[in-house]
């Protein structure tokens, strides 16, 4: 039978997994076309400062509860919506 990971872990994954499929790195050139819906420079600027804002409290031992860990679930799944919409994820 698998452990479930403990709620520090499991926010460290969440942000690792999100980090890795969200393009912060992409230019802004590219990030804001012709035709947007929803503006996705600002949908990812809401998810770094909230990924930023977690990673801080976890490097400061804030461990945080599985209400906080769903919220901020929540919130990249509905912002990777409105990157699909923008063809910038897959």
């Amino acid at each position: 039978m698998t452990k479930k990971p403990d709620c520090t872990s499991a926010m460290k994954k969440l942000i690792t997994e999100v980090r890795g499929d969200f393009p912060f790195n992409v230019p802004e050139a590219n990030i804001c076309g012709i035709s947007c819906i929803g503006c996705p420079k600002k949908l990812l600027e809401i998810v770094d400062t909230e990924l930023c804002d977690w990673e801080s409290k976890l490097d400061n031992h804030v461990v945080p509860k599985f209400g906080e860990i769903s919220q901020l679930s929540k919130l990249c799944k509905n912002v990777r919506r409105g990157l699909k919409r923008n063809g910038l994820v897959e």
